[in-house]
């Protein structure tokens, strides 16, 4: 057996343990969200991704991470994304069901990883259902209703975590992923882009949280995508300049590391990262 559980409660426990993969084949293959939409022509530069994504290894191990890195495979140009094909809940390591075509197959990857690794799985086979999604805060577990997450996910893990809130939040399809305009950074606060959502939506994160507004430029930096982790420390592009000041505002320590070239992809940190292991606090 392995000599660890995995665990994770919330989004903004210290990290322990995370999974990610270098961008060593990323391109933009098939238009898949309003970010490559834009990026398209301009393609992505290879060794300025990869140089960026070495930084932010770097800085997560700087910060006592430990990193695990999945093998890069030619077929799947967005891998960089492990968020995606996983989500940890508790002690319990969930593996998503891709909704795109040129995804598909990403999961089997962390799958070889987990069974190396003797941790079990559960595997939401035949639920669409992907970790961009998935917003997790104790009792609470936030799931984007979405063209990649659909209601039977959803409905699945209500039934097999009835002790959780489990509460859909539908938001405009164009923004890909709920953690592209949603993220949980503390038990009361959390970044969102209210162009998302509509007053339903809103009245109900309202109920929850302290609700920093992204504006319109920086969603499009994804600066709601920023990854926690503990001790209110946070990683966040230096061009989200607002967002930086708002957090430090508010007693955070903003780690800047520069990664534009990866979210010409559309997805930031928190896109990048699975967290295995989460502290209890």
């Amino acid at each position: 057996m392995s000599s660890f559980k995995p665990f994770s409660q919330t989004e903004y426990a210290t990290l322990e343990q995370v999974v990610l993969c270098e961008p060593k084949f990323m391109t933009i293959r098939d238009v898949i969200n309003e970010t490559q939409k834009k990026f398209k022509d301009e393609g992505i530069h290879i060794e300025l991704a990869m140089r960026q994504h070495k930084e932010f290894v770097k800085q997560l191990k700087k910060h006592g991470v430990d990193v695990v890195l999945l093998s890069p495979v030619k077929l799947f140009p967005e891998q960089v994304f492990t968020r995606d094909i996983g989500f940890t809940i508790g002690h319990t390591i969930f593996v998503a069901e891709m909704a795109h075509k040129i995804r598909q197959g990403e999961e089997d990857l962390l799958k070889s990883w987990l069974k190396n690794e003797k941790l079990s799985y559960y595997n939401l086979i035949g639920d669409m259902i992907e970790g961009g999604d998935v917003v997790i805060d104790g009792d609470k577990i936030f799931v984007g209703l979405s063209n990649r997450t659909n209601q039977n996910a959803i409905d699945h893990l209500k039934r097999i975590m009835p002790e959780k809130e489990v509460i859909t939040i539908p938001f405009t399809e164009k923004y890909l992923h709920l953690d592209c305009v949603f993220n949980i950074i503390s038990p009361t606060e959390a970044l969102y882009f209210p162009g998302a959502f509509t007053k339903k939506e809103l009245d109900v994160l309202r109920t929850h949280y302290d609700l920093i507004e992204v504006s319109e430029e920086e969603q499009f930096t994804l600066g709601t995508n920023v990854l926690s982790i503990g001790d209110k420390k946070i990683f966040s592009l230096p061009v989200n300049n607002n967002v930086n000041k708002e957090l430090t505002k508010r007693g955070y320590t903003v780690i800047e590391v520069d990664i534009t070239e990866i979210i010409k992809s559309g997805g930031s940190f928190r896109c990048c990262t699975l967290p295995v292991k989460r502290s209890a606090q």
